[in-house]
């Protein structure tokens, strides 16, 4: 089908202003919240249905909201005069359960990774403008407080020219999360670097100004691949974050343990920039910590939360600073993620209704995707370098 390119106007969002807007959600687990949070019927936005192929899942969902619909079928939604729809569902589901609905006319909020191959991201890109219906990528991390204060500081220039950036991801609970379910198959999630990472390689680019052009990464899958207790084929389990330990503690894994525990990826930006990403899955302690340098400064979060700080160097020091040349202690905010997700939401229903400029970029989240693709290939063919596939002239320029 050939791509129209003609850009979106807002006679969509006159058309339903002073209407109530009628959501749906596909998935019910736990980024669930979301949905709650965009249910404001005095408002006039109402989640109304729910397709989970899981029983306890509409229970729950009913719970939350008495009276709304629930299907195991998430093609009955088609048939509900929807608005939109928050895709919620497992990351290899995302592009099916999006290039549906787009196709319908039905705009969509998409958890992110956008999808589990560059490929199935560029579908998604071309169904939205085959169909002309809005669809917005939920990376939340762009709207941490940590992230949004050390992305205003470089952007006056407090460091001078972003040349080199740095992010370690130590996550203690990777082993409940993402090795007792799906995440640790590669066949649904491509690997962590993708899944899990699609956050991290995301902030790196915003805060550095450009994306991966080249992309070379080593890992290994180097404890839970040992771990021999594993649940039969078929069999799930609910995630639980347990603070299990010793890592070799771990019980009733997924039957198909595949994807790399520990990874560390090398990044060449398209404007210059090297930026490095490393993520641990069996470390005691949470821990994600940026550093960005520039020809006149650097800035080093400590923590990610409200109450964390941010130091910023940029005097000449002949020995470490310990707080930096100034500090910044990012604010006490309510709610999931730290705001963030309340955030995230009130963005999409205000691009949905009102045409409202977007945070969130669905270039960068396919190049997220991309560049996490890329890498996992370097991981599993020996660590040389490999090129991130550029996006489609036609794609970059509708959507930028």
């Amino acid at each position: 089908m050939p791509i129209r390119l003609e850009r979106w106007t807002p006679s969509w969002g006159e058309a339903r202003m002073g209407l109530p807007l009628r959501i749906g959600v596909i998935g019910w687990g736990l980024r669930g919240g979301l949905a709650i949070l965009a249910h404001q019927p005095s408002d006039g936005v109402e989640v109304v249905a729910l397709a989970d192929i899981s029983e306890k899942a509409q229970a729950a969902f009913l719970q939350r909201i008495p009276g709304a619909v629930v299907t195991s079928d998430y093609r009955d939604l088609l048939e509900m005069n929807l608005d939109a729809v928050f895709v919620l569902s497992p990351d290899w589901l995302h592009e099916e359960h999006a290039s549906v609905l787009l196709g319908a006319e039905i705009a969509v909020y998409l958890e992110k990774p956008m999808a589990i191959t560059t490929e199935g991201c560029d579908r998604i890109l071309r169904a939205a403008i085959c169909s002309g219906t809005k669809l917005f990528v939920g990376h939340n991390m762009r709207h941490f407080g940590v992230v949004r204060k050390m992305k205003e500081w470089i952007d006056e220039g407090r460091i001078g020219e972003v040349k080199a950036a740095w992010c370690r991801h130590f996550v203690s609970y990777g082993g409940d999360a993402y090795f007792r379910d799906w995440h640790a198959d590669r066949s649904k999630s491509t690997g962590l670097l993708l899944q899990k990472g699609a956050h991290d390689i995301d902030v790196i680019h915003w805060l550095c100004g450009g994306y991966s052009q080249s992309v070379s990464a080593i890992g290994d899958l180097a404890v839970y691949g040992k771990i021999s207790d594993r649940m039969p084929a078929g069999e799930s389990i609910k995630v639980a974050f347990r603070k299990t330990w010793p890592p070799m503690s771990l019980d009733k894994l997924n039957s198909v343990v595949d994807v790399e525990d520990i990874n560390m990826m090398q990044m060449t930006l398209d404007n210059g920039v090297l930026a490095s990403y490393q993520q641990c899955h069996f470390t005691p302690d949470a821990w994600r910590n940026y550093t960005v340098i520039g020809t006149e400064g650097r800035i080093e979060n400590f923590g990610d939360s409200p109450g964390s700080v941010i130091r910023l160097w940029n005097q000449n020091h002949q020995a470490y600073a310990e707080h930096g040349d100034i500090e910044f202690v990012v604010p006490e905010a309510v709610g999931g993620h730290g705001g963030a997700d309340e955030q995230i939401v009130g963005e999409f229903l205000d691009y949905l209704r009102m045409g409202k400029m977007t945070v969130t970029s669905l270039i960068a989240a396919r190049q997220s995707v991309a560049a996490g693709v890329a890498a996992t290939e370097s991981v599993r063919s020996g660590g040389h370098a490999v090129q991130v596939p550029r996006i489609a002239p036609e794609l970059l320029s509708y959507f930028s």
